[in-house]
């Protein structure tokens, strides 16, 4: 008992049943492999037989998309999973194997090769699973999409916005588009063509058109409206196909105009004096009484059921020079009402001519600046509000003889492109025949007024991106600057450079 008892049982293992390989003599399990070993399976068999080791990628070189089949265009960069999920979906045979593992191998960019290193499983008996990995070359083609080959091609837009001002200059599209191209508006436009009194733009989509409308409506003060064209009619299907256009006009009111408001209109809107100021122009056109410091809103909706053109614009503004200005100590928001004695520049050692009146500059006019203002005193209108205004008992007494808008800065020409900022631009259309020599000269004059508006005011430049002058052109107007007096510079009219914004097209690795 006591030798039992110290005894335990160990069974004998079992050795599984081996044989050896039919080719190499290697002994092997023959009850999952066969009659041959691993390595030998690996010499005669090929489980990436049915996979093509060569492939198309069709890629847009405008748009640089590629070409998902059967119809859809993606977006993939170089060695990216985009891309390699489309190199594996190209691919005839896969779908049969088990992807282990897909990579990228390095080519040359201007080889137009794409060379994947994939890792597959594959079972080839009952419990052999054999792993292979292989290479497959991708040839890269150039094909243009769809929507490229509409952008090359005329007449294949679907909706048009077209952007008119009847004004006789371009000061409102100026803001206008870089209101676009600060909010990016644009990116879904197929074409933007300029013509004479705006600007087009076509979309490939309505929906697009539409929302660029919902745009316009949300910055500038406009009147839209829609038509549509029938292009084609499918009387088996009834599948029509239309053409749209939207006709956006902006009121014909710009910033610093003189306007004339109607008498109905002027009490409805807070019982303002008819006679104003255009002081700025958003989703409503703003109105200040320059006597009063008096403001009032018209929106768009008020503003078509009653339409006023303008009195007079800044073309006709005249420069004047403060003889004296006493303040009234009455201030609303950043316009300072004062009361000023000033004559013509032209007047100035020809006549004692002078003018009295109220202005809301006093708080930046001082004896001896220029002002820019419109001369009423001895003027003819053809205006049929302004001659209701001076036949009326009570509004006639109240026209003054002129009334101011804005300190007129000295620029030396040389000076004006010297700035240390600048602005984009968008990409037009040009068209087939130049403009005339004094077409030219009018954009130019435009365009410099536009830039001098935005160095006056702040508010308008709260509303831009403005952006850093090129480092090149800033470093030779830093040279040229030495050798000027420094009596030339501007004052007040330097932006800070706290507002300005880096452009990275113009950055390089230094910066």
């Amino acid at each position: 008992m006591e030798m039992d008892s110290g005894m335990a049982f160990a069974p004998q293992q079992k050795n599984a049943a081996t044989i050896l390989c039919a080719d190499c003599g290697a002994p092997v399990d023959g009850t999952i492999s066969g009659a041959f070993c691993y390595d030998c399976i690996k010499l005669k068999t090929d489980v990436t037989t049915g996979v093509q080791r060569e492939a198309i990628l069709l890629m847009c070189r405008d748009c640089d998309r590629w070409l998902s089949p059967p119809t859809s265009w993606v977006v993939a960069a170089p060695e990216s999973r985009e891309l390699l999920a489309l190199c594996l979906r190209k691919l005839r045979g896969l779908n049969k194997l088990r992807i282990i593992d897909a990579s990228f191998i390095w080519t040359e960019p201007h080889s137009r090769r794409i060379k994947v290193k994939i890792t597959a499983q594959s079972e080839i008996n009952e419990g052999a699973i054999m792993q292979q990995t292989f290479e497959v070359e991708y040839k890269q083609n150039y094909h243009q999409c769809p929507d490229c080959a509409k952008s090359y091609t005329h007449n294949t837009w679907r909706a048009c916005v077209q952007v008119r001002q009847k004004v006789p200059h371009k000061r409102t599209f100026l803001y206008l588009e870089q209101l676009i191209l600060k909010h990016g508006a644009h990116k879904d436009t197929i074409n933007i063509k300029e013509v004479h009194d705006g600007i087009d733009f076509f979309f490939a989509q309505r929906n697009h058109a539409t929302a660029f409308c919902d745009f316009l409506k949300a910055v500038v003060p406009v009147n839209i409206k829609d038509s549509q064209e029938l292009i084609s009619h499918d009387i088996h299907t009834s599948t029509k196909n239309y053409k749209f256009s939207y006709s956006c006009e902006i009121v014909p009111i710009c910033k610093d105009d003189l306007v004339v408001i109607p008498i109905p209109l002027a009490k409805k809107i807070g019982n303002i004096a008819p006679l104003g100021l255009c002081s700025r122009i958003g989703t409503s056109v703003q109105i200040l009484d320059p006597q009063t410091l008096q403001t009032a809103d018209i929106d768009q909706k008020l503003y078509w059921r009653t339409p006023f053109r303008p009195l007079a614009d800044v073309q006709e503004l005249t420069e004047f020079i403060v003889l004296d200005i006493e303040p009234l100590g009455k201030q609303a928001g950043r316009h300072f009402l004062a009361e000023a004695t000033i004559a013509r520049a032209s007047d100035m050692g020809a006549n004692d001519q002078t003018y009295y009146c109220r202005t809301h500059l006093g708080g930046i006019l001082h004896v001896g600046d220029s002002v820019m203002g419109y001369l009423l005193s001895n003027t003819n209108f053809n205006n049929e509000l302004f001659d209701v205004l001076e036949q009326s008992n009570k509004y006639s007494a109240t026209i003054p003889d002129v009334i101011l808008v804005k300190k007129f800065y000295q620029r030396a020409k040389k000076n004006k492109n010297k700035r240390t900022w600048r602005v984009k631009r968008m990409g037009k259309e040009e068209s087939e025949m130049l403009p005339r020599k004094q077409d030219q000269e009018k954009m130019e004059r435009d365009f410099e007024m536009f830039l001098q508006d935005v160095e006056e005011d702040p508010e308008l430049r709260a509303t831009m991106a403005l952006y850093k002058a090129q480092q090149e052109q800033q470093q030779r107007d830093e040279d040229a600057m030495e050798t000027e007096d420094e009596g030339e510079d501007d004052e007040g009219l330097e932006i800070p450079m706290e507002q300005l914004l880096d452009d990275f097209e113009d950055m390089t690795m230094k910066d």
